[in-house]
């Protein structure tokens, strides 16, 4: 097989890069009395010099090309064996070749190199007008021996290449993140708010029922889409670019924060009955926005899934050295097969409404939960209902309230 990833200036151009190449051909001609050494890029159609050490004067340089079926290289390529001539005029397979009368050697040695996936990239050879004894000597394997040294050289070489390839392609992939990230953060946050901001203030004027139900509406669509860029902007924090970020600091709100966040989805769902059961929240460190937004999926996630004649129930509270907050409901169980696959981006169950979202809510809370060092676990079944469980480590272990069990 031969060699054929690169053009031949590349491949020029990668054995320039080989540092220990021009020692290579001088201690080839020192050694073998051979004045003319070069490393040949040979293709089945090509010959071209990547490399000359000329002290006859033959005028090759590199870059320079010959007719392969001039060259005795095209032997080496089919045989994949070194080739070697003691006196080219009195040698019975090659006297009659043309290369040693168009070249004028006498003395010529050929030695194949083949890289480690077994491809053929081309020859380390060397002649001289003058005969020399080259057939079986140290000449012949220490060349043999350069040659495998130049191979696994352009072997390194071309997996740099490959891993500097690949570092700009990530290095793009990053940028466009950005860009991507971006777009969501600024160009469609922005639209958004002003429609909504624009529909609230016509809402503080005077309107007739179908007007009124008409604004209402725009601003109820307007919040259902900044909350989805929302949640595909977390999702490009988490799974494109370097991850959420919080801000970790006491919460003494947060219990307001929790409470307001189950009201707004009362409002939402005011047929669903809600609990909310709030116990000892002091001393909680956390990202006090950041759990209302895990709150809020979690429990947009229960009234989709919860059986709608039984109550979703929320606990938040301090026990055995953790902040848990949990959420509860009762309703078919989750498949013991889906339990792993709950927390992967865009996942749904096959119960879910097709218009419930874009199935990112679970896939963010869980991203919430490893940004504060926290886990988040769930379990379900037919007498329990299904329960997700934050847990957020406390900075002391002093809490030790329990919180009561959910009925």
């Amino acid at each position: 097989m031969v060699h054929t990833l690169n053009s031949a200036a590349a491949d020029i151009a990668m054995i320039g890069r080989i540092h220990a190449v021009p020692s290579i051909l001088q201690v080839v001609a020192e050694s073998s009395g051979l004045r003319f050494v070069t490393i040949a890029r040979v293709t089945d159609q090509h010959w071209a010099a990547c490399a000359v050490l000329d002290r006859l004067g033959f005028g090759l340089q590199v870059g320079g090309e010959l007719p392969l079926p001039s060259t005795l290289c095209q032997e080496v390529l089919a045989s994949l064996g070194t080739v070697v001539i003691d006196k080219a005029s009195t040698d019975p397979v090659y006297r009659d070749h043309d290369a040693p009368r168009q070249y004028r050697f006498e003395s010529y040695i050929s030695v194949p190199i083949v890289l480690g996936e077994g491809s053929f990239f081309g020859t380390l050879c060397a002649f001289d007008p003058l005969p020399a004894r080259l057939k079986g000597s140290s000449v012949q394997a220490m060349m043999e021996g350069f040659a495998r040294l130049i191979a696994v050289q352009i072997d390194s070489e071309a997996q740099m290449l490959r891993t500097e390839a690949a570092l700009r392609h990530e290095r793009e992939l990053a940028e466009l993140r950005e860009q991507f990230i971006a777009v969501l953060g600024h160009d469609l946050r922005n639209p958004l708010f002003a429609i909504e901001a624009g529909a609230q203030l016509l809402l503080r004027r005077r309107h007739d029922e179908r007007n009124r139900a008409v604004l209402d509406h725009i601003v109820s669509c307007s919040r259902r889409a900044s909350r989805l860029v929302e949640d595909v902007l977390d999702f490009a924090r988490g799974k494109l670019g370097s991850g959420l970020s919080v801000h970790m600091q006491e919460c003494p709100e947060l219990a307001v924060t929790l409470r307001h966040v189950v009201d707004e989805l009362q409002h939402i769902h005011p047929h669903r009955s809600l609990l909310l059961q709030l116990g000892e929240l002091a001393g909680v460190h956390c990202d006090g926005e950041r759990v209302g937004q895990l709150l809020s999926n979690l429990l947009s996630n229960a009234i989709v899934h919860g059986a709608a004649d039984t109550p979703v129930t929320v606990r938040a509270g301090c026990e055995g050295g953790y902040f848990v907050l949990s959420v509860h409901n009762h309703g078919e169980p989750i498949e013991t097969a889906l339990l792993g696959k709950l927390f992967q981006p865009f996942s749904r169950l096959a119960t879910e409404p097709t218009r419930s979202g874009l199935g990112l809510g679970l896939y963010i809370a869980q991203q919430i939960a490893q940004a504060h060092g926290a886990t988040l676990d769930v379990s379900s079944s037919k007498a329990l209902g299904t329960l997700f469980t934050f847990r957020l480590p406390l900075p002391s272990s002093d809490t030790s309230l329990a919180l009561p069990a959910p009925k």
